[in-house]
């Protein structure tokens, strides 16, 4: 059952995000990664990096590039670790079965770079039966996916932060 976004406060002024998300799908990928920057943006993230792929099989490479390598202060000269990883895409069902590989494969994945390297990376690939489902929860404001995450990786920002 969906449950309606609540937009929580959360300050995040020293916050870094990474965004990594799938071209595929577009219409749907798109609608999650407006409402999340919006929400991002609200919180004052400090960073906002947006990194776009062909499709939701090559997110966790670059997830787990990402990761392992932080986000680079030109400036300052320095690294920092990103305070979450946000991962959006859009996979709808065909007649095989390939939709779920790709969901499973996915998930697997972006669950190892989580643990491997200690940065929560909020998984929304959705993994949908069709377009009236994707509409549902990328296109509305009401549950919108894109919203929630952003949500998700304030409080991870929040929880990891209380732990360190």
């Amino acid at each position: 059952m969906l449950r309606q976004v609540k937009s929580e406060w959360f300050q995040a002024s020293d916050e870094r995000f990474a965004i990594v998300a799938s071209q595929y799908n577009a219409r749907y990928v798109d609608a999650m990664l407006r409402a999340e920057r919006s929400e991002l943006k609200r919180a004052g993230a400090r960073t906002i990096l947006v990194v776009r792929v062909p499709g939701a099989y090559e997110i966790p490479v670059v997830a787990g590039r990402l990761a392992r390598s932080g986000w680079r202060d030109a400036t300052r000269n320095t690294q920092h670790a990103f305070s979450a990883i946000i991962c959006l895409g859009v996979i709808l069902r065909g007649e095989t079965t390939h939709a779920a590989h790709i969901g499973e494969a996915v998930s697997r994945a972006l669950m190892e770079i989580q643990i491997q390297h200690e940065v929560p990376v909020i998984h929304e690939v959705l993994l949908l039966e069709n377009e009236q489902q994707a509409r549902v929860r990328c296109l509305g404001s009401k549950h919108n996916r894109g919203a929630e995450a952003a949500q998700t990786a304030l409080a991870m920002a929040q929880v990891m932060r209380d732990l360190a």
